[in-house]
């Protein structure tokens, strides 16, 4: 995107770090990162081999596809000649793999790409390969399988299918919960075309056959857009009569890592009762409880009763959104008194709504003033200080149920004393222009040579804890090394700087990355989720992203690109006694030129982040900064800080590129030019040739004509290449974020006087 010449002076900033930028023509906004867009198709059935077509942007000399299981493989096809098929591979599923979500990359000469969603599934699975875009061409779909499709802008795909009186079909069209941009519409109609049931917002529907014969499936997007991103996984099947639809799996949303506690059973110990949808039929329970219960019908409330006493603190817990559903569940507590002729007399105790985000997010949810996720959420989770012996009457509603009316808007409500906990979830620290254009990228961890990328690190803090969580990540790629910026006390927020070295092979790993602490004296160890949004979008003006948990933490090295600079201490480890100044010298290894004379950085890291920003002079081979820890008034310890600003850098994508290019344009310039010489030199002796040698001659000439011309079409090609790889070495001026390799900083108690 481009950037008016009045804007250049505005600043870059960054969430939660907001850092000014040389004056620029950004035209983009971070360094290009491999991205694997779509899967076609976008799944199948245990057991089976099949071939997948992938697309993406920066796959680059594109190599192996990998899973997030090993019980599904990828290899390159290759064609009848032996030669290997660009963007397919045959995919096998072993029979063991259970069925859900996996992660699917490539890796290529930038590391491994950002993954898309890969389903495994029970049913035979179909795949699109004719136009099904009228009731005349509608695809047969047997009961009991699964297509996959993708629907075209302005256009709805039908299918068409057999049913029977009295059977109990589920119709589930899986979109966004597989990473598509697909809001579909689901309608089930007759034979012609008529519409029976219409499914707007679920993708999913119910339905019980009325008689036998063909009936149809219509799906299209909700406002009719299209396009490669817009695929679906489309199931049919039969489900017997009264159980609860089990739809096809979905990604979890980033707020779902806080759920569920650690130790909690997979379901809830009691039900809801019905009818207890007043005061007067409220249901009696007795603390402590962990209850199942549904926001069914629409502007259903749900009236439970308690005894408990004066002093008691309980811990109440909702979890219904974390679910992924489209709820937001609200509880009021009142102390209820009855009097001799059974009246009650109410007193309002507590009210209780949203888990608010433990970080500043954006305020719009489109990444314009802080990241695009957010860890909060509308389920609830307080406490209750009882404050008068007696009963206690708790309401629970889904505060805008009154649209809804779906008996799977189900809840789960837990009271309990408090058990302290904490989870986690991390993301690659976000970066966003002040002038208007606000990006939401997939930021895959594939690190240049001499990179460190920033991982923000959230906590959720359960009731009550307040400990310090340090930060950990194992498991990684030789020439890697990660350092955690702990979580302190009472906080929600650190860091995790994740370091190749310059000359770090290529390489990729799973990483382990979990966070520690003590609670009641003992140590704890928590998984820390990562969260990516599903779509890389430059500017979020015209699309809201979307984020999700990835099921695993791929760390990887090019081994082949470097990054723009590298930023060091002369030092590792410094010492410092409190209230003194430190000045720590900087050495920059500069790999690419910049735009401005200097960066303007920022001290991230517990017991420094208040240290006054500083000017890195880009274009000089080093610089210092120094620290008061007498403004600063970090106490004695050990610390891991960094430093971290946003610059334009002038970048050049594959430089090595054209040199190469250029070598085999002038061989093969030179082979075409001897293809000539000869060409003449036969064509001269065939003229004098004698007779009995003219055909003989002639066909001499034909031959080296033909591998002449076959030489000149490829130094046509090669041409294009150069001219295409030289649009690529082309310098560009691309925003993003620069940090410092982490710093660690011994604080001293000072001398008592």
């Amino acid at each position: 995107m481009a950037i008016s010449m009045r804007l250049f002076t505005l600043l870059l900033s960054f969430a939660l770090v907001f850092v000014a930028v040389p004056a620029a023509l950004a035209q983009s906004v971070g360094l290009p990162s491999p991205r694997l867009l779509t899967t076609t198709p976008m799944g199948g059935k245990a057991g089976t081999q099949f071939e997948v077509v992938v697309t993406g942007e920066h796959l680059d000399d594109a190599e192996d596809l990998i899973f997030s299981d090993c019980r599904i493989t990828a290899s390159r096809k290759v064609d009848a000649s032996g030669v290997l098929t660009p963007d397919r591979y045959m995919v096998t599923i072993a029979p063991d793999c259970p069925v859900g979500l996996y992660e699917s990359r490539i890796m290529t000469r930038l590391g491994v790409s950002s993954s898309r969603i890969f389903t495994v599934g029970k049913f035979p699975e179909f795949v699109q390969s004719k136009s099904n875009k009228t009731l005349e061409s509608a695809i047969e779909l047997p009961v009991g399988s699964v297509f996959n499709g993708t629907i075209s802008e302005r256009s709805v795909d039908y299918f068409k299918f057999i049913g029977k009186k009295g059977q109990r079909l589920v119709v589930d069209c899986a979109s966004n919960g597989i990473d598509s941009k697909l809001n579909a519409t689901v309608i089930i109609a007759d034979a012609a075309g008529r519409d029976l049931l219409v499914e707007r917002l679920g993708g999913v529907l119910d339905y019980s056959v009325p008689k036998d014969g063909m009936y149809v499936i219509k799906i299209h997007e909700l406002t009719f857009k299209g396009g490669p991103a817009f695929y679906y996984r489309l199931g049919l099947w039969e489900q017997a009569a009264g159980t609860r639809i089990i739809r096809q799996p979905s990604t979890k949303t980033v707020n779902s890592y806080s759920w569920p506690p650690i130790g909690l059973s997979e379901h809830a110990a009691s039900k809801e009762i019905e009818p207890n949808n007043d005061g007067k039929r409220a249901q009696k329970i007795t603390l402590p409880c962990d209850i199942g219960g549904s926001f069914y019908p629409a502007s259903d409330v749900d009236f439970f009763e308690f005894d408990a006493k004066k002093g008691e603190q309980w811990w109440i817990e909702v979890v219904s959104e974390r679910l992924g559903l489209q709820t937001d569940p609200t509880i009021f507590i009142q102390h209820v008194v009855r009097d001799s002729k059974g009246a009650d007399k109410i007193t309002d105790v507590l009210e209780l709504t949203d888990i608010i985000s433990p970080v500043k997010v954006s305020s719009n949810g489109y990444a314009y003033d802080g990241p695009p996720y957010n860890p909060g959420s509308s389920d609830i989770l307080g406490k209750l200080v009882v404050k008068e012996d007696g009963t206690h009457r708790l309401q629970i509603t889904d505060l805008f149920g009154g649209t809804r009316n779906d008996p799977n808007n189900i809840y789960r409500l837990i009271i309990r004393r408090d058990a302290p906990d904490f989870a986690l979830v991390s993301w690659a620290m976000h970066m966003e222009l002040r002038n208007g254009d606000r990006n939401a990228l997939s930021k895959p961890i594939s690190l240049r040579g001499g990179a460190t990328m920033a991982l923000e690190v959230v906590a959720f803090r359960r009731d009550g804890f307040d400990g310090e969580i340090e930060i950990t990540m194992e498991g990684l790629p030789k020439g890697v090394k990660a350092h955690g910026l702990k979580i302190p006390v009472g906080q929600s927020r650190g860091m995790m700087l994740v370091t190749a070295d310059q000359d770090a092979p290529r390489g990729y790993t799973n990483a382990k990355f979990f966070g520690q602490s003590k609670i009641d004296g003992n140590s704890v160890v928590r998984p820390c989720w990562l969260a990516s949004v599903a779509w890389p979008i430059p500017d979020s003006w015209g699309e809201i992203p979307s984020p999700r948990l990835l099921a695993d933490v791929p760390v990887a090295v090019s081994g082949i690109d470097f990054a723009p600079i590298t930023i060091t201490a002369k030092a590792p480890i410094y010492e410092v006694t409190a209230g003194e100044k430190l000045v720590i010298p900087l050495v920059h290894k500069r790999r690419s030129e910049f735009s401005g004379d200097k960066i303007q950085m920022k001290v991230i890291g517990a017991g420094f982040e208040n240290a006054p920003r500083f000017d890195l002079p880009i274009k000089a081979d080093t610089s210092q900064v120094t620290l008061d820890l007498a403004v600063l008034k970090t106490p004695p310890g050990e610390y891991t800080i960094s430093f971290v600003g946003g610059a334009v850098v002038k970048y050049s994508h594959k430089p090595d590129e054209v040199a190469l290019v250029e070598a085999k344009t002038k061989k093969m310039m030179l082979e075409v030019k001897d293809l000539e010489a000869e060409a003449k030199k036969i064509a001269t002796e065939a003229q004098v040739a004698p007779a009995a040698k003219k055909d003989q001659m002639v066909k001499a000439v034909a031959m080296v004509t033909a591998k002449m011309k076959a030489a000149t079409d490829a130094l046509n090609v090669t041409k294009g290449q150069l001219e295409k790889a030289a649009v690529t070495a082309k310098p560009k001026d691309i925003a993003d974020i620069i940090v410092s390799e982490p710093i660690t900083i011994r604080v001293k108690p000072g001398v008592k006087k």
